[in-house]
């Protein structure tokens, strides 16, 4: 693994800002020459600290208007129905995200629709027969006030 020392922090954070930065621009922004940059790109990207990049899509310009958290909980907790139920999480498109969570329920999920008739189909079609779902709470996004995927990156000797 990769010390995250000042110049890989650097690193990671040019590249959630822009994932299409070049590394003759990253080189010139952290003010080193382009083969050491790269070399430093290679073992972070080879480490998994670096898991891949992306487009980041405006959900609503693609008409999915609708952004639910739903919180869900289970009866069943075998080994079977928690595949099955992973696998249906994770092959749906509309699901960005699930976690596991402690509390009153088992799982918090972040699903999109195009509006609250899709949202209504996806709750009937899909979440009510996930396996052993036994309550489904749902909290509707009113205003986005900050949506972001980048990380904190500080160094070790920072940290």
């Amino acid at each position: 693994m990769p010390e995250i020392d000042g110049v890989n922090a650097e690193l990671l954070t040019l590249l959630q800002d822009d994932g299409r930065m070049t590394n003759a621009k990253l080189a010139e922004r952290i003010g080193m020459s382009e083969t050491p940059c790269w070399r430093r790109l290679k073992r972070l990207e080879e480490s998994g600290i670096i898991e891949g990049y992306q487009a980041n899509l405006n959900r609503r310009k693609l008409g999915l208007g609708v952004m639910a958290f739903v919180q869900l909980r289970c009866s069943e907790h075998d080994q079977a129905a928690t595949a099955e139920f992973q696998r249906i999480v994770q092959t749906t498109p509309n699901i960005l995200a699930c976690h596991n969570t402690t509390g009153a329920d088992d799982f918090l999920l972040i699903v999109v629709a195009k509006d609250l008739d899709d949202y209504s189909a996806f709750v009937d079609s899909t979440l009510r027969r996930l396996p052993g779902v036994t309550s489904i709470r749902s909290n509707l996004s009113l205003k986005e006030m900050k949506a972001s995927n980048k990380l904190p990156v500080t160094s070790v000797s920072e940290a």
